[in-house]
């Protein structure tokens, strides 16, 4: 379906006239806003490792001292889900959506972990938040999608 607005914010940005905040808050990845706290560079750094537990309570000090950071918070999500704590990863995935609503990162993790619960119709309310957030599709969106196409051909085998 067309869409004027979003029609404009794509040529604003081919223009370089704008950018969308969309943009700068990739998979796991960091909003512009982020201030570059030591411990949240840290943390930011085992999640990549693949290193979750030591960056939990790292993680949990920069969102007890820094409360509106999502990415933080989308962190947080991110390490308790493979840690396997679904409750503690779904808290702090909404606490990173209640801040950044358009988190791209946290949209796509929250649809992963819907999926874990077997919840279809909520990882697909995510999809279609990325579809709004990407102007011309996002890695998050398409990662997200292709889980979901998984997910689905998984049920019907």
């Amino acid at each position: 379906m067309f869409n004027p607005t979003r029609v404009l914010a794509a040529l604003l940005i081919v223009l370089g006239l704008g950018t969308g905040s969309a943009f700068a808050a990739g998979g796991g990845g960091d909003s512009s806003s982020t201030p570059k706290d030591p411990k949240y560079l840290e943390a930011k750094g085992l999640v990549e490792d693949g290193q979750y537990g030591p960056a939990i309570p790292l993680l949990e000090q920069v969102v007890a001292s820094d409360p509106k950071n999502a990415d933080a918070f989308n962190y947080l999500g991110y390490s308790l889900r493979k840690s396997g704590d679904k409750d503690g990863a779904l808290a702090n995935y909404q606490k990173a959506l209640a801040i950044d609503p358009e988190h791209l990162g946290a949209n796509e993790y929250l649809g992963e972990l819907f999926l874990e619960m077997g919840k279809l119709a909520e990882a697909e309310q995510r999809l279609e938040v990325l579809d709004g957030a990407c102007f011309f599709g996002c890695d998050e969106y398409y990662e997200l999608k292709d889980k979901i196409q998984k997910f689905k051909t998984s049920q019907s085998s």
